[in-house]
């Protein structure tokens, strides 16, 4: 069996990442998606345990008070996280986890677990980017406004992560991310087991 396996997933809100991961689980049924906590409310169709964990924020603080959590951000004015628990066993089972979070978070998961492969998704350009934004139509001006500021600034500590993604079509994203993570689980580290049996011959 292959090795289990930490994906961390980070890119500009309207940039495809939910889009890309479905068909990750499409094409994989090791592919398991994290549901992070959050303290925003759900938005229409959302639901618990699916799309998130929806908590209040003292219901969300008393999660990190209890170290129930990998990472936490507060970002655009709610709380996010990614509950340990879920996380550690589904590696065990050697699934492919993937947690979809922001930068900072993301850089917090590689401190905590050196061994995990942080991706970027990218668009085509940042004018393609600002039109998905808007075409999702969930959000205010006021909003949109803060999310493209906000990847501006996301797009500065891109050189920290492993790899990027071009998100041109989400089949083309979903196989250059498939690639990544086949390519990963064969590292000679992620395999000491199976190459002892070879060198024991």
């Amino acid at each position: 069996m292959k090795p289990g396996l930490l994906i961390v997933l980070s890119g500009p809100a309207g940039v495809g990442k939910g889009s890309i991961v479905r068909r990750m689980m499409e094409l994989s049924d090791r592919v398991v998606l994290s549901v992070s906590a959050t303290s925003r409310p759900p938005r229409p169709g959302e639901k618990e345990g699916v799309n998130y964990f929806f908590r209040s924020r003292e219901q969300f603080e008393e999660m990190i008070n209890n170290d129930e959590l990998i990472e936490w951000v507060e970002y655009c004015g709610n709380f996010y996280g990614t509950p340990r628990k879920f996380v550690v066993d589904e590696i065990k089972k050697g699934n492919i986890v993937i947690l979809e979070i922001e930068v900072k978070g993301a850089l917090n998961v590689k401190r905590l677990f050196p061994d995990s492969v942080l991706c970027f998704i990218l668009p085509p350009d940042f004018e393609e980017l600002e039109k998905r934004l808007r075409g999702r139509a969930t959000e205010d001006e006021d909003t949109i406004i803060k999310r493209l500021n906000r990847a501006k600034e996301e797009f500065q500590v891109i050189d920290k992560y492993d790899y990027i993604i071009l998100n041109d079509t989400i089949d083309s994203a979903a196989k250059r991310f498939m690639s990544i993570v086949e390519s990963e689980q064969m590292r000679t580290h992620r395999n000491k087991e199976f190459i002892d049996k070879f060198k024991n011959v």
